[in-house]
């Protein structure tokens, strides 16, 4: 065909046909994700599994261009795909709405894949798929964007640093993306009630129009039953909005958001499988029920100890606070709008009126999925600091990915780069890079090794694991899942129980430090006893190996720290350069000295040849040239095998 032809003359065929051959996992199919699997389509990809728990909605139709308006509320993993066959309809896609984390995708799992390619948004995905690339060895193409900047690395087992090589802050701006349907923390409850919900209640409604979305094309039964319920929602929608006037106006918006709204939600049953469904509220159950009562008046006692602001509301508190806060908009809309139709209001933290009902809804939203609900004053803080995704960006960064992957696909790993997109600085580039950088030594995630066992979980106890262990050179172990303490020597209530009992099932890993505080973390494979026959267990990987890299890595970790140290002392102090033994060797090792003055006085320049010194940079030396300071012999760092021009003052 045309398109693998032009490949081949760009690439070369050898590297076409194993692009062609590859197997990748994509994880993540929204801004980044939308870009990239269109650009793998073209780009000669043929076997393109993509992941994703996360459905569309009408915020992301503007940087997200593989979704359409008959898409809203379907999963982004399957609309990706049936989009991105519209490209090239040779490939073999395979889409996946679920969450990456379930248990089904396994270290063997992610070891099918020739390539990993993370379009996250979150911190937790990331870090998961990043231990499992790393536990299944395979290769990792890193990205991430905000607002007009960007990044993509490569991860690597034992080759690259991994994601938690260097710790991450907390993030103080988060990108607006699909956060209706999973919350999990609190800022995501916030952007739903100020980006989605106060927009929608007070801004200019975006073009939803339920007559639109019941005329667009449907091919499959399942799409006309969701844009029946899409324009029956919208209808309910535009109902409540027009009785802004009438009585229990509040009370209608708050059921159909937290309670039909959610009740719709559950009704999606795949999403729920590793996961609490979230729970619906209804007004009248909440302000007729005198739980909160009592909360409440001890609460108002303390208001002089505690300012409202500064504390957690009550869910009935909550609830007047949205009621009051929503009729007041809204009557301040009717005003605006009096003026000019067009009108809207716009959120400001430093509004009384705004801050109220996005504080309130947020927490209310908290409260269906069980999310720990924040003040007025952390919310303010936190929604003055939502930033937008901006499609260019995505769209750099996706391609940026591509290139990355031929490079790792063609073994050219060490060609690689970490790439950064960065708008609006003092330099001429836009994308500045930088090599790779190697394994942080302190690592708590890539430094260990990871060692496969098999093992029959619903039969085996944490006893005939520590026996395992001792058969392979493990003596005296403590054992622990996640931070959770399973054995130690001085605990040992768990010994008789099963691995199964102790929820340690099949792709849980199991970190086991010994007696010598050496450390592999084991990725437990549940297996029927009877398809180990004989054998209780089996290893995947050299235990032995893996303790003999610890004690190597130990030591230099060792070295590298008493190296630091040393470096730090010397800063301190500038008289202390050379070692002992350096300092003893200096007379003996000059070769020829010649004399020079400066206005300071008579130099002498002194040239050192042949002296070995094991722990200094050979940066700018054995050139030939001379430093161009002026420096007392005592501190010159000799350079193995090379010779360095040193200026002695008389």
């Amino acid at each position: 065909m045309a398109r693998e032809s032009h490949l081949e003359t760009t690439i070369g065929k050898s590297l076409t046909t194993t692009i062609a051959d590859s197997k990748v996992l994509m994880v993540g199919a929204g801004g980044i994700g939308c870009e990239l699997l269109k650009n793998l389509v073209m780009s000669g990809f043929k076997n393109i599994e993509v992941i994703d728990l996360d459905t569309i909605d009408l915020s992301n139709l503007n940087r997200q261009f593989l979704f359409q308006k008959q898409h809203i509320k379907k999963s982004k993993a399957h609309v990706a795909k049936e989009s991105a066959l519209a490209f090239n309809p040779n490939v073999n896609i395979v889409s996946r709405h679920q969450n990456i984390k379930e248990q089904e995708f396994s270290v063997d799992w992610f070891k099918s894949f020739d390539l990993v390619m993370n379009a996250l948004d979150n911190l937790d995905a990331r870090r998961h798929v990043n231990k499992m690339c790393l536990a299944a060895n395979v290769p990792l193409v890193e990205s991430g964007t905000a607002g007009y900047l960007g990044q993509v690395t490569i991860i690597q087992k034992d080759k690259t640093e991994c994601f938690d090589c260097q710790p991450k802050e907390t993030p103080k701006t988060f990108p607006v993306c699909t956060i209706r349907s999973t919350p999990s923390t609190p800022i995501h409850c916030i952007v739903w009630a100020k980006s989605y919900l106060f927009g929608l209640l007070f801004g200019n409604a975006e073009d939803d129009d339920d007559e639109t979305l019941s005329k667009e094309d449907s091919s499959d039964e399942e799409t006309v039953k969701e844009l029946a319920a899409l324009a029956q929602e919208a209808q309910a929608l535009k109902a409540i909005l027009a009785s802004a006037d009438t009585e229990g106006f509040a009370q209608r918006v708050f059921d159909k958001v937290f309670h039909t709204d959610i009740q719709r939600l559950r009704s999606m049953e795949d999403m729920w499988k590793s996961r609490k469904p979230p729970t619906p509220l209804k007004y009248d159950d909440i302000m007729s029920s005198t739980d909160d009562l009592q909360k409440a008046m001890d609460a108002t006692t303390l208001e002089s100890q505690n300012l409202k602001d500064q504390r957690v509301w009550t869910l009935r508190e909550t609830v007047e606070v949205f009621t009051d806060s929503l009729l007041k908009l809204t009557s301040r809309l009717k005003t605006m709008r009096q003026a000019d139709a067009e009108s809207s209001v716009q959120f400001d933290k430093d509004d009384s009126e705004t801050l109220d009902f996005v504080t309130a809804t947020a927490n209310l939203r908290a409260h269906v999925y069980g999310i720990e609900e924040k003040s007025r004053f952390q919310v303010k803080a936190m929604a003055g600091n939502i930033i937008p995704a901006i499609a260019t960006t995505n769209a750099i960064i996706a391609g940026m990915m591509v290139m990355l992957a031929f490079k790792i696909l063609n073994k050219r790993i060490a060609d690689c780069k970490t790439s950064y997109l960065v708008y609006g600085r003092h330099r001429p580039q836009l994308i500045v890079s930088e090599p790779l950088a190697k394994p942080n030594p302190k690592c708590y995630i890539c430094r260990y090794s990871y060692i496969g066992l098999k093992i029959d979980t619903e039969k085996s106890t944490v006893q005939d694991l520590i026996s395992l262990l001792e058969e392979n050179s493990l003596q005296d172990v403590e054992i622990q899942e996640n931070g959770r303490v399973i054995y130690d020597p001085d605990f040992d209530d768990n010994a008789g129980k099963t691995l199964a009992s102790l929820e340690l099932s099949d792709g849980k890993f199991v970190d086991v430090v010994d007696e010598d505080d050496r450390k592999i973390i084991i990725c437990l494979k549940h297996v029927d006893s009877a398809e180990l026959g004989e054998s209780t267990y089996a290893i995947e990987g050299d235990i032995e190996q893996a303790l003999e890299q610890q004690t190597v890595m130990r030591q230099q970790l060792k070295e590298a720290e008493a190296a630091e140290a040393a470096a730090h002392e010397h800063q301190e102090d500038p008289d202390v350069i050379m070692s002992d033994v350096n300092k003893k060797r200096k007379h003996d090792e000059i070769l020829s000295t010649s004399e020079t003055t400066t206005e300071e006085g008579p130099l002498k320049k002194t040239t050192l040849e042949g002296v070995a010194h094991p722990s200094v940079s050979d940066a700018g030396v054995g050139d030939g040239t001379s430093t161009a300071q002026a420096v007392n012999l005592d501190e010159v760092v000799i350079v193995d095998g090379k010779s360095i021009d040193v200026v002695i003052l008389d």
